[in-house]
């Protein structure tokens, strides 16, 4: 929007940078008290320690992204509808946090689908179906439906595996800043010019991080993990090289997915696996080897760091 107004496009992104870290400090300080507080998670290592904090910051640092978004970026109708979908995802999550009991996994899982249908259905109708795999330099189209599914199903797992990611102080954001930064130097591998809402996004988690840094003082709650799992989805999709997102993001997936499996196999078929693992896999860490909450997130962080810059080499050689 302040394109319209001035010219000098870098020092209108740079501004936004500031505004995104400063706002997002700003409105978590000043409102972390009126969020809803946490219930306590009764399987989970450590899981009553977080009972009574203040969770559902996700609220104020999706709020102030979608704002600077519309103030700093370039928007284009597609991409506007991205932020819409994002605030929805974002919305959902906070009624959750909010809720006196926690919402069914039917009732979720309907409305991830709705909203991986939405990212889907707009991804479609703007751009052309062409998948590029970036470590054999090989790109091919694929009918629209196969697409529709792969975005659904990419959509889906995001929300939920950076859901389920979301049980160590700093762990998800940090996982989630590395993800991102990753796509964007994807994005500018590939000439493409809408990475500035990836640094914005990137920006306001380092804000968030400011005050869930071990010890911390509130959460993210759902209304920022399934945020922030769609804003992962969509940067990855519309990178052009949509498979790197189980590369970039394969941390975050093996962390919040494993469990997932292994909770469907069980419901679907009576299959049992991983029997002596817990999961989520930051539980296994901490509670069956020991590691602190600031090991779990630093040795999480290396890892990915190693695969993703690995990855990036590959790509650029």
């Amino acid at each position: 929007m302040i394109h319209l107004l001035y010219s000098n496009t870098d020092m209108i992104r740079v501004l936004g940078i500031i505004a995104a870290f400063v706002l997002t400090c700003i409105t978590i300080y000043a409102g972390k008290d009126k969020l809803p507080t946490d219930r306590g998670k009764e399987f989970a290592h450590d899981g009553q320690a977080a009972k009574g904090k203040p969770q559902g910051a996700g609220l104020f640092f999706v709020l102030v992204f979608i704002l600077c978004s519309f103030l700093f970026g370039e928007l284009s109708v597609e991409n506007s509808l991205y932020l819409l979908i994002v605030g929805m995802c974002m919305v959902t999550g906070f009624l959750d946090d909010a809720a006196t009991l926690p919402w069914g996994r039917v009732k979720k899982g309907l409305l991830d689908l709705g909203l991986a249908i939405a990212v889907a259905a707009n991804y479609i109708y703007y751009n052309e179906t062409v998948v590029t795999i970036r470590l054999i330099n090989m790109s091919f189209d694929i009918p629209a439906i196969v697409m529709g599914i792969l975005i659904v199903a990419i959509v889906w797992c995001s929300i939920n595996v950076t859901n389920c990611a979301d049980g160590v102080d700093g762990l998800s954001a940090t996982l989630s800043i590395i993800t991102l930064a990753t796509l964007y130097e994807i994005y500018k591998l590939n000439l493409m010019d809408n990475g500035y809402f990836i640094v914005l996004f990137i920006v306001c988690l380092i804000a968030y991080l400011w005050f869930n840094a071990t010890p911390s003082i509130l959460m993210m709650g759902d209304a920022g993990s399934r945020a922030m799992g769609m804003v992962i989805a969509i940067a990855a999709i519309r990178s052009g090289s949509v498979f790197a997102y189980f590369v970039v993001a394969l941390v975050l997936i093996l962390d919040g997915g494993l469990g997932l499996l292994k909770v469907s196999l069980i419901k679907a078929f009576k299959i049992h696996i991983m029997k002596n693992i817990r999961t989520p896999l930051h539980d296994q860490v901490r509670k069956n080897m020991g590691w602190s909450n600031t090991q779990c997130v630093y040795r999480f962080a290396i890892i990915q760091l190693i695969i993703n810059i690995i990855y990036i080499y590959l790509i650029n050689m």
